[in-house]
């Protein structure tokens, strides 16, 4: 089977920076650095300002709005902080802000999705979203984007990166649905007299206010005298709360600029391998899906992203017992009425699950498992599966000797997406030559492809460090499968 490469090759960028929290750990550093700002007359303070932002200033877009978001995580720590300046507050954010290059690392594991809008393009051609995930000092991951487009001869252009990175904002006051609220609880082991009691005040949806509020009124409660875990369920609501939430990006905003950089205590460590998928629901709707997993340094967690318009986030977290490793992909649309992702929640073999809701699922069914010396170690999927005339064509990744990731195809029934119709014997793109050196050698990896133009469009990462695209005539490919 040919290859074709595109000549599409994005390399880490690190220029690249955006403002993130620099705060000591231990409050009493904290404490010290404030103690010492406050010390500062006025003038000084407007000084010192005018020195940073001259220094800054030409890196990013909005450092105020920065510097103020930080100064609110100090706050705590002033005693009548009502009183301060605009610029001295400005001035304490800034201390308590530092840049971090979010790509000095990586820029690699793409998927690739339909853009929402197509208008003004020749015929023939397909404008496109690539989600990529960068990766920074510490190993830290968040998710970027571009836009490109596919032309009628197969040619990809993507856009100009501009210089710039922006932050989301974050809804301080989310809505949640309490019955997937109560099921996650129910999963973590919190099914207690006190979490009936906090979630029995709240409606089928709530705010984070209300939330709070149900808490603190449960704390008061004769219940929670007699139940030894309140305290354990009360941080564990918090931080469950914290682990669903919204964000928004300005409409003035390039897509380029737009970083979805971990925000909830579960995600520190990082934001990994989102797999984007255009969905279509049965009335014709589309929304835009994506499983990641969010990392702490410690444990891994399954999440899902959802976006109409990726201007609004809504973030989730998967729930059931078939979401419990890595490697979530859901299916484009519905078959028979249910929702299908495949799964692999024992690290070694590709599962299917069914569900009515995308945020619940359970009783996996072993789809596949390793048949060849190039997936010996583990199998998994790169991507949503892709819906051709003859079948779901299924990307995957194994894992063979030394370590070395090869993408793969499985070839699912339309139907029966349980039934397995092909599936190739030899890889489909392996490492060699230059793409086996990088961050972490020997792998190429995919989080999704799309086809168009009877062409499979192929994103993939290199090595851990810089992405590429190939295309591959899709007859063949098919013939290879069937």
């Amino acid at each position: 089977m040919k290859l074709h490469p595109t000549g599409v090759l994005l390399r880490p960028d690190n220029k690249r920076v955006v403002v993130r929290p620099f705060i000591p750990i231990h409050p009493t550093r904290v404490e010290h650095i404030i103690t010492r700002a406050l010390a500062l007359s006025e003038q000084e303070t407007e000084k010192q300002l005018s020195l940073v932002r001259a220094d800054f200033s030409d890196r990013h877009i909005d450092l105020d709005k920065s510097w103020l978001r930080n100064f609110e995580k100090v706050r705590g720590h002033i005693g009548d902080s009502e009183t301060i300046s605009e610029g001295r507050k400005l001035f304490i954010g800034a201390l308590f802000s530092g840049e971090y290059a979010l790509e000095s690392a990586a820029l690699f594991n793409p998927s690739i999705v339909p853009h929402p809008d197509q208008t003004g393009l020749g015929q023939g051609d397909l404008r496109f979203i690539l989600s990529l995930r960068s990766t920074g000092e510490g190993h830290v991951s968040s998710i970027q984007f571009r836009i490109g487009v596919i032309h009628r001869d197969h040619s990809i252009v993507i856009d100009k990166t501009t210089p710039f990175v922006t932050l989301p904002e974050l809804n301080p006051n989310p809505t949640y649905y309490k019955r997937a609220f109560l099921d996650k609880l129910s999963e973590m082991g919190l099914e207690n007299d006190w979490a009936a009691s906090v979630m029995g005040r709240l409606g089928k949806t709530f705010l984070l206010d209300e939330l709070d509020k149900s808490i603190q009124q449960a704390a008061s409660d004769e219940v929670s005298a007699h139940t030894r875990d309140v305290p354990r369920t009360s941080e564990c609501m918090h931080w469950l709360a914290k682990s669903n939430y919204e964000i928004h990006f300005a409409s003035s905003s390039e897509m380029s600029e737009r970083i979805i950089f971990p925000v909830s205590p579960n995600e520190s460590n990082g934001i990994e391998d989102a797999r984007f998928v255009r969905f279509v629901e049965d009335d014709g709707s589309v929304i835009y899906y994506a499983t990641y997993t969010a990392y702490n340094g410690r444990v891994i967690l399954p999440q899902l992203i959802e976006t109409a318009d990726f201007l609004d986030f809504h973030v989730l977290t998967l729930n059931g017992q078939a979401v419990q490793n890595k490697g979530m992909a859901l299916f484009p649309r519905r078959i028979d009425g249910r929702y299908v992702m495949l799964t692999r929640q024992d690290d070694e073999n590709l599962y299917l699950t069914f569900s009515d809701n995308p945020h619940f699922w359970s009783d996996p069914l072993l789809l596949q498992e390793p048949q060849h010396p190039w997936e010996f170690v583990k199998l998994g999927n790169c991507g949503s599966p892709i819906e051709t005339e003859a079948g779901w064509l299924v990307l995957t990744h194994g894992v063979g000797p030394m370590r070395k990731y090869c993408i793969g195809a499985t070839l699912l029934d339309l139907h029966d997406p349980a039934r397995i119709i092909g599936h190739l014997k030899e890889p489909l793109l392996r490492p060699e030559g230059n793409e086996r050196e990088g961050y972490v050698p020997n792998v190429v990896y995919s989080c999704g492809a799309l086809v168009h133009n009877g062409q499979l469009i192929l994103p993939y990462g290199v090595s851990d460090t810089a992405s590429s695209i190939v295309r591959i005539e899709l007859s063949e490919l098919l013939t290879a499968l069937t």
